[in-house]
């Protein structure tokens, strides 16, 4: 099993990459929202990948972050959707809006994704309404950069150095989103349902973005207590 790619981009396209691991052209599927985060041709980058095997074909799909390639791990155990739809939503929606559009059962969202209708949007949010709060929990812990490509024995900066926006990418989602697993692991551990639980922080999180741990805690909270 191939787990990660690590070399240098000879071309890149908006639904796939070709990456040069040490004389070796790996095709790479990828989102549209991770080719926009990659780095110009000639430029090291890194990616978690999936190997799809068929009879007659072999495939692999990569994703920026441990926690992306979860998401797609559980968006492909629904009937009808691919791995290509798979990318197609994670690329619409990302990792934190479709752990929120299932936990609110927001299914237009999923709707949005290219090739995805109606009626499949709403069979992801259904099955993996119950499913879908154990990927959240991890976010934190799995929203990790695929890292820069270190190739043993070449000293040549280029294929050293970090993936252009790298920084960028390893910062802007790992703080909102290890907040909001944080706050759900501290729910389920209270012993709120998972389900309740992800919604009441998916809405938490929805009102105010930016809030840390505690504030999404608190008004989860409020949102989970009874009503007179």
């Amino acid at each position: 099993m191939i787990g990660r790619i690590a070399g240098i981009i000879l071309h890149r396209a908006s639904d796939h990459v070709l990456i040069d691991v040490r004389g070796v052209g790996y095709v790479v599927h990828i989102s549209e929202r991770t080719a926009a985060n990659l780095p110009p041709v000639g430029q090291a980058t890194a990616l978690y990948t999936d190997l799809l095997v068929r009879e007659d074909l072999l495939q692999l799909f990569g994703f920026p972050t441990l926690l992306q390639k979860e998401w797609h791990k559980l968006l492909t155990s629904v009937q009808g959707i691919g791995a290509k739809a798979s990318l197609a939503v994670l690329g619409t929606l990302g990792e934190d809006g479709l752990g929120r559009a299932i936990a609110l059962g927001d299914w237009s969202a999923v709707r949005k994704a290219p090739g995805v209708g109606p009626k499949l949007a709403q069979r992801v949010v259904l099955e993996l309404k119950d499913k879908a709060p154990s990927v959240m929990a991890m976010g934190g812990a799995l929203t990790v950069d695929a890292g820069m490509a270190v190739i043993e024995g070449d000293t040549d900066p280029a294929m050293t150095a970090a993936p252009a926006g790298a920084a960028s990418r390893a910062g802007e989602a790992p703080g909102n989103a290890a907040a909001q697993s944080e706050a759900l692991s501290a729910l389920t551990n209270l012993g709120y349902n998972p389900s309740e639980a992800a919604s009441a922080v998916a809405r938490a999180a929805q009102a105010e973005p930016a809030a840390a741990m505690p504030a999404l805690i608190r008004a989860a909270l409020r949102s989970l207590a009874p009503k007179e």
